[in-house]
């Protein structure tokens, strides 16, 4: 066990230090709250990830099984975008363009199998219904958090466009729209990330005070002698004993 330990943490110092080769160069500015917050527990690192993109790429006409590396991009965007812009790029296609919306992806090694399964079911909870894991030869455990939410629609062959201006104005607005649901998905899965990985000792804090029942007590009248008075009481009471009645408060003793 002790073994495996040193191991993930080698492979997490590995991965943490070595440069970004993606084509963006940096990690995306909706997930990189995400991405930090899951690279600072110990029991995690992140390998990869997308905040979601709209993509526009002319495939290479001679090689179409190595698409990634024999295709140009005419456009991306990790936001919403508009009609025109994706319209002015197409026009440069040369070869077979498509366009694409990818949703958010998330790769994340975990340290054992149980941390996985953890991560797992907040991303489902949080929509991202295409999610799983697996674990590779040398004992990787990767947990990667995918949707369902794609496009991918051909629009040009050898540079002749194949779709009219309304049909890609219908395209960007179906992006559009999944982007801003994606987005929400994003902020979701750090809510449930963030009540997930809360350090054990608090999580236990916060179910014993779920599970207490709450314990009522009469407030005394106020004489000269007394230097403290209880601040809770029960609803009858206060009603008796307020002339305008106001909310009574109840108060958790541990």
């Amino acid at each position: 066990m002790a073994g495996d330990s040193v191991a993930f943490q080698q492979w997490k110092n590995q991965c943490l230090n070595k440069c970004d080769f993606s084509k963006k160069g940096s990690v995306d500015e909706d997930i990189s709250h995400i991405v930090s917050f899951i690279n600072s527990h110990d029991r995690y690192f992140t390998t990869s990830s997308c905040s979601g993109r709209i993509i526009l790429f002319d495939g290479a006409l001679d090689c179409q099984e190595v698409q990634k590396r024999n295709c140009s991009w005419l456009f991306v965007s990790h936001q919403k975008c508009q009609s025109e812009d994706v319209l002015t790029s197409l026009k440069k296609s040369v070869g077979d363009a498509t366009f694409k919306f990818e949703p958010f992806v998330l790769h994340v090694q975990c340290k054992q199998l149980e941390d996985a399964q953890l991560l797992h079911t907040v991303a489902v909870n949080s929509g991202f219904r295409n999610s799983g894991i697996t674990v590779g030869k040398k004992g990787k455990i990767i947990m990667a958090v995918r949707s369902t939410q794609c496009l991918e629609v051909p629009v040009s062959h050898r540079g002749a466009v194949l779709i009219n201006d309304q049909y890609l104005d219908f395209l960007v607005r179906v992006s559009n729209q999944k982007m801003e649901e994606n987005l929400k998905r994003i902020e979701r899965f750090y809510e449930c990330l963030q009540t997930a990985l809360q350090p054990q000792e608090q999580r236990c804090s916060l179910k014993e005070a779920a599970d207490k029942k709450p314990v009522y007590r009469r407030r005394r009248k106020r004489t000269q002698d007394d230097s403290v008075t209880d601040c809770c009481q029960t609803i009858k009471d206060h009603n008796e004993n307020s002339e305008e009645g106001t909310d009574c408060n109840l108060l958790f003793l541990s």
